[in-house]
């Protein structure tokens, strides 16, 4: 299972075949690839054709050998234009692939982890995750539309001018090759480090997005606990340590171009010096200097480019490296080779067999204990019991989010790990304490229950629910936009509506867990009796909170340390005296208050 970045930073590969998973996902548009390359190709021929131009106008044009000047101009204008149009086709099918490229990648990121289980988002910040989501594949977006084309170019153009050079003047350019170890030695030994300071920076970026996230989310709090100067003073803080990061590899990466650079100019100007003096002695003519000067300086430029395309490939690897560890992560929870299917009809039939568990990020505690629990068809059980008791471990367990360190779990006599998730929440409908609204319409929250569902299933959901009067009144209705987290809506409305997309759901198996936020008195009993109809006909498993809900239950289980500790009715388990009769009195009195 990985873990966070800040904790794990040999993690990702340190090297540029972390880049291998670009190529992977461009190999999927040969065509765009191939044009791409193509255009390449030819553009950087065409750069390197025109110091052969400007040799025949030199030597040939303005001496006039052949009585036809504008017949290498001609030639030349013909270079220029072809240069044109393969470079405007090589900005469009590179530029093109890299869109689909990132395209594909973010998708195919996100497809992954909606197939993780929640352990995988215990031990990793989802604020951090959607930083690598965003950042880090705009930086391969970066590489693949840019800095890779121009890598590539510059390569040809650098060996393909090497070429030219040597049929041009041989003991020239081999002065000019004398200097190329002098500048990759500094690339290799430098840019290790500018790579590990790009990773660095990257998960600066990460945990500055990380804050933002947090305080905007949860803005409300700030304010009214008066944090708003140490939510401040922490944000510069986290700033403040990406700038230095980058100030750091802002640096290195500048000392290793001016070093390559005076490498690579003050060659060029030895060799210079050398040919000034070898046409002067008239061993090479004035158009052949003309092209060497002209085609070494495209050399030059070529591997001083280089050295600027290869930081920003190394820090193209380290996004990826990040970006490849989320695809990777195989999910804990999955589907066996062989699944067994589930019995038809579903009965709702829920079972823990001696069942022991803990939570991967607390190992020190047992949230269950050798737990047995079996919940007949149509039953409707009630789960007791003080914070931490295990209560809403029962419903994750359920849910196949876990599977338990021992004993098993099952529905309609299928043990979970046998068969395949979807399946298992197929059966169940879920309510939860806190009301998941999705930043989307009505309609969208309604049919999350039912994606199919038309709008004459949707208002009927609403109606069961308690919610079709204040549907109706939103200003378009189901259409209408809820805002973040459904800030448009009240406590009671979010219940009801979350309660409708269970109606919606139509499954065998409900699991409640009870809101526990005060509501006024109209909207608790409009909760109330949505839950009453939404528990009609159905296995239910309730974390009850409600005295009115409990006194429903056929019948009630007492947890406590991870163990049920009483079990029976209201009526009985108030007679004994025990935890539910202290739990039970303690909830009377507040609701006497």
């Amino acid at each position: 299972m990985s873990k966070p970045d800040a904790a794990k930073p040999d993690a990702t590969p340190r090297r540029i075949g972390a880049l291998l998973l670009i190529w992977r996902h461009a190999l999927a548009y040969k065509g765009h690839l191939l044009a791409a390359i193509l255009s390449l190709l030819v553009a950087a021929a065409a750069t390197l054709a025109i110091p052969s131009g400007f040799k025949l106008v030199i030597d040939r044009g303005f001496s006039n050998v052949d009585g036809d000047i504008g017949r290498y101009f001609r030639y030349l204008l013909l270079i220029v234009t072809v240069l044109a149009a393969s470079t405007a086709l090589r900005f469009y099918f590179v530029s093109m692939l890299g869109e689909r490229v990132i395209a594909d990648i973010r998708t195919a990121t996100h497809r992954n982890l909606l197939t993780l289980a929640p352990r995988f988002f215990e031990e990793n910040r989802p604020s951090e995750i959607a930083s690598r989501l965003t950042a880090d594949t705009s930086i391969i977006e970066q590489v693949v539309g840019t800095t890779v084309s121009v890598a590539l170019r510059n390569l040809v153009i650098g060996i393909g001018g090497i070429i030219y050079l040597l049929t041009l003047a041989p003991k020239l350019t081999a002065m000019l090759l004398f200097g190329i170890p002098l500048v990759i030695l500094p690339i290799m030994f430098l840019g290790r480090r500018v790579q590990k300071l790009s990773r660095s920076t990257q998960d600066r970026v990460a945990t500055v997005g990380t804050i933002v996230s947090e305080t905007l989310g949860a803005m409300k709090i700030v304010q009214a606990f008066g944090q708003e100067q140490r939510e401040g003073d922490r944000f510069a803080v986290a700033v403040q340590n990406t700038l230095d990061t980058a100030r750091s590899r802002i640096r290195l990466r500048a000392a290793m171009t001016a070093i390559v650079i005076f490498v690579i100019f003050g060659s060029i100007t030895m060799i210079m010096w050398q040919g000034a003096l070898d046409v002067a002695a008239g061993r090479i003519s004035s158009g052949t200097i003309a092209a060497f000067v002209f085609t070494g300086g495209l050399v030059a430029g070529a591997f001083g480019a280089l050295t600027e395309v290869y930081g920003d490939l190394l820090r193209g690897a380290g996004a990826a490296g990040r970006i490849a560890e989320l695809m990777a992560e195989i999910p804990e929870i999955r589907a066996p080779a062989q699944p067994v299917a589930l019995p038809q009809p579903a009965e709702g039939r829920l079972a823990f067999d001696r069942v022991s568990f803990r939570y991967p990020t607390r190992p020190e505690v047992l949230a269950l204990d050798d737990f047995t629990l079996a919940i007949r068809p149509g039953e409707m059980v009630a789960l007791v019991g003080p914070s931490g008791a295990g209560k809403s471990t029962i419903f994750q367990l359920a849910q196949r989010f876990y599977d338990p360190a021992g004993g098993v779990v099952s529905i309609d006599g299928v043990a979970l790990p046998a068969t395949e998730p979807a399946q298992i929440r197929d059966r169940i409908a879920m309510v939860p304490q806190e009301t998941i609204i999705f930043a989307a319409s009505a309609r969208d929250n309604l049919r999350y229950g039912h994606w199919g569902a038309d709008d004459a299933a949707l208002w009927a959901a609403a109606e069961t629910a308690n919610a079709a009067d204040f549907l109706r009144a939103l200003p378009d209705g189901l259409d209408t936009y809820l805002g973040e987290g459904g800030a448009r809506l009240s406590g009671g409305q979010r219940q009801r509506l979350a309660i409708a997309r269970a109606v919606l759901r139509d499954a065998p198996l409900l699991l409640l867990d009870e809101a526990t936020s005060a509501l006024d008195a109209e909207s608790e009993q409009l909760v109330q009796r949505a839950l009453e109809r939404l528990m009609a006909n159905r296995t239910t498993l309730v974390i009850a909170h409600r005295l009115a809900t409990i006194r429903m239950a056929d019948r009630i289980v007492v947890m406590d340390g991870g163990r049920i500790v009483e079990e029976g009715t209201h009526a009985d388990l108030t007679g004994r005296g025990g935890l539910y009769a202290r739990l039970a009195r303690l909830q009377f009195d507040e609701a006497i208050a």
